[in-house]
């Protein structure tokens, strides 16, 4: 089965490819809106012990590496911890945003990475141009409530912001820096962005 059809499957899909050590890295995240309705129906979600999501990753995506004669890579595995940010900036289809954060090609400011999968082969390193040179706005740089992603990311200050009251919107709804991103804007559902944001916190 190729490896598009055993992500589809799963509610997962590629977000890129690169070349590391002779070998393939193909990126794995969420294919949403479906992949929520995929997550929630697992036993993970609903056993109440820690890192859910981390786990369900682990559970889902090792067989399909081991398929592929290739092995699964998790961001959560470490220390050392792989370079994820490095691989996508690799991969032709992600780039360092205005506000810091990583922006992908489809995914926008909402690209998140569920595992990378290192496996034999060439590789097919797309070489897309950066949705934000064609920006004309940049909402992202001005759509936070408390200009915590100024110069530098200021985690404290987010953070403090989302514990009050005027945080509920953020914590319903996500970043409002990454909802303002014109890409992929509107495929995470609410219930996804809250289940992120509470585990930030």
């Amino acid at each position: 089965m190729p490896l598009a059809e055993h992500l589809h499957q799963r509610g997962l899909r590629e977000l890129g490819q690169c070349q590391d050590a002779g070998q393939v890295i193909t990126l794995i995240g969420p294919d949403q809106p479906r992949f929520w309705s995929h997550f929630t129906a697992s036993p993970e979600y609903v056993d109440g012990l820690p890192n859910p999501l981390d786990r369900w990753s682990v559970r889902v995506i090792t067989p399909i590496a081991a398929a592929m004669d290739g092995e699964a890579i998790f961001p959560s595995d470490g220390p050392p911890y792989a370079p994820f940010y490095s691989w996508a900036l690799a991969t032709g289809r992600c780039w360092t945003s205005p506000v810091g954060f990583l922006v992908h090609d489809d995914a926008g400011l909402f690209v998140s990475f569920r595992a990378a999968i290192r496996h034999p082969g060439r590789g097919d390193a797309a070489r897309s141009p950066s949705p934000c040179d064609i920006c004309v706005t940049q909402p992202c740089q001005t759509a936070c409530p408390v200009d915590a992603l100024v110069d530098e990311y200021d985690v404290a200050v987010c953070k403090t912001y989302l514990r009050g009251a005027k945080g509920t919107g953020c914590m319903t709804h996500g970043c409002a820096a990454r909802r303002a991103c014109p890409v992929g804007q509107g495929r995470r559902k609410p219930q996804q962005a809250a289940f992120h944001m509470e585990a930030f916190l």
